[in-house]
């Protein structure tokens, strides 16, 4: 039941796919560069003749959008539709404003469901809060288009939530992964009958394999999807009630890059680096997001379960790894900067530490000529503003985790 597709473009080939996402691409920046200002400005209009082309556009950055919707209220220009043509209207820490536009499954959470197992007439407990923030409706929207009942738990009062669970019998649990073993530890320490869920559908938190097999172990398949409040689902499980299949396949509707952190310049397939999106949708179009979140591409033979888009491993950790030193911010991007100057450099990683009292930098450097040392020591003094030392490492020694500043001072 898990490996049916959801629908027939999860199975087309690549070619397909590509040629796709590059029409609506395209049209969707004719469109973008008609009606937003903003993105006037940043594109030429040219029309891209394939996908690998969208590394010379800008960046957009999560962290730029406090700035332009404070602005520009209430999204910073970036809605494609009237604000008053939208469904919701959110707001997230930060604070971040968020829309909701109007359509059947907006959010592009319907795949992750019914590639976790979820059918027409399961019963749904969803416990994400909903309270200005997004992610009770992402769900919710995916399961009104699958055609599923939704109990509206939002988090917390286990005993309601027990109490809910014995009478209207979910099958389906969506929230983080703690909570749910919470209800489920509840449960029987109370004996109140929980026997129904038999599918949790978790994002926000962690999900440790140990957690993952302890649930399983309990009679509760879970899988985990990745996405934000600003995209939507990006990328989701699929597999067997054993999770045969590994990473989290793309969904339909997002074109994903892997980009090294703080720039735009895609990496290897393989190599760890940030998640940039670019939504395809009308109401809220966003090119080439930065979500600040790191991953890779799985290289990997494809599962056999039908679908035929490229996986990512999920989520992996923060790219944005900005810090002070000397009461000066280093960021990524100034990292980037150095391997750019340095002709034949690899990987890069900047380290920082505490001796005595004063910060330390040293930077390691993937390079073959151990005389490049030189160069970079002046390229990190003259960009950074900084001194710190200079190892010249062997090319692939470093790890590929996608870390580019390393803050060893915690």
């Amino acid at each position: 039941m898990t490996n049916a597709l959801y629908d027939p473009s999860e199975g087309r080939s690549p070619q397909d796919r590509e040629q796709d996402q590059l029409a609506r691409l395209n049209a969707q920046i004719a469109r973008m560069r008609q009606g937003q200002p903003f993105w006037a400005e940043r594109l030429d209009g040219t029309p891209l003749g394939s996908l690998a082309e969208m590394a010379a556009l800008p960046v957009l950055r999560k962290s730029d959008l406090v700035q332009m919707q404070a602005g520009t209220p209430p999204f910073g220009g970036l809605n494609g539709n009237p604000v008053g043509s939208l469904r919701r209207l959110f707001m997230s820490p930060g604070p971040i404003f968020d829309p909701e536009g109007r359509g059947p499954d907006w959010w592009g959470s319907a795949r992750a469901l019914h590639a976790a197992g979820v059918r027409p007439g399961d019963i749904a407990l969803n416990t994400f809060s909903y309270h200005l923030t997004p992610a009770a409706f992402i769900f919710e929207a995916g399961l009104d288009a699958i055609g599923c009942p939704v109990i509206p738990a939002g988090p917390g009062n286990t005993a309601d939530q027990l109490a809910a669970i014995a009478h209207f019998r979910p099958r389906v649990y969506i929230g983080v992964p703690d909570f749910l073993k919470i209800l489920i530890d509840k449960a029987d320490e109370t004996g109140a009958d929980r026997s129904s869920l038999e599918i949790g559908m978790v994002t926000g938190a962690a999900l440790p394999g140990s957690l993952r097999a302890e649930l399983a172990g309990r009679g509760i398949a879970v899988r985990q999807c990745y996405g934000t409040a600003d995209l939507g689902i990006i990328a989701y499980e699929t597999g067997d009630r054993n999770l045969t299949h590994p990473g989290m396949v793309l969904n339909e509707n997002a074109i994903v890059e892997i980009v090294r952190p703080g720039t735009g310049d895609p990496v290897a397939d393989g190599e760890v680096g940030e998640i940039v999106v670019t939504r395809l949708d009308a109401d809220y179009p966003l090119l080439r997001f930065a979500t600040g979140d790191m991953s890779a591409i799985l290289t990997d033979p494809a599962p056999d379960d039908g679908r035929t888009n490229r996986r990512i491993k999920g989520w992996m950790g923060r790219a944005d790894q900005a810090t002070k030193v000397k009461g000066m911010f280093v960021r990524p991007e100034q990292v980037a900067a150095i391997a750019r100057a340095v002709p034949g450099c690899g990987r890069l990683r900047l380290e920082v530490r505490r001796d005595g009292e004063q910060d330390r930098m040293q930077l390691l450097a993937e390079h073959a000529d151990p005389a490049a040392q030189a160069a970079l020591r002046d390229c990190l003094s003259e960009i950074t503003r900084l001194k710190g030392a200079v190892t010249v490492v062997a090319p692939g020694s470093l790890p590929n985790d996608g870390l580019v500043i390393a803050d060893l001072r915690r």
